[in-house]
């Protein structure tokens, strides 16, 4: 069930990277300054990991040595 007045936001890092942030805003927000206030709030160190951790590629299947 989706969320009603939901509307997607891409925010810039300090570094180029980009995120999107999913937010509801009252109809008299500014939103620029929420936009601003939540790039320089946002975790982009741990975005960053996250990003890097998915697209892990595993090159070859190592062999299994057998118990004796």
């Amino acid at each position: 069930m989706a969320i009603p007045n939901v509307k997607r936001y891409r925010i810039t890092g300090p570094e180029g990277d980009s995120a999107t942030i999913m937010a509801v805003l009252p109809k008299d927000a500014d939103v620029n300054a929420y936009l601003t206030d939540a790039a320089s709030r946002f975790d982009w160190k741990s975005h960053k990991e996250a990003k890097a951790s998915v697209f892990k590629v595993r090159v070859g299947q190592q062999k299994q040595k057998k118990a004796k």
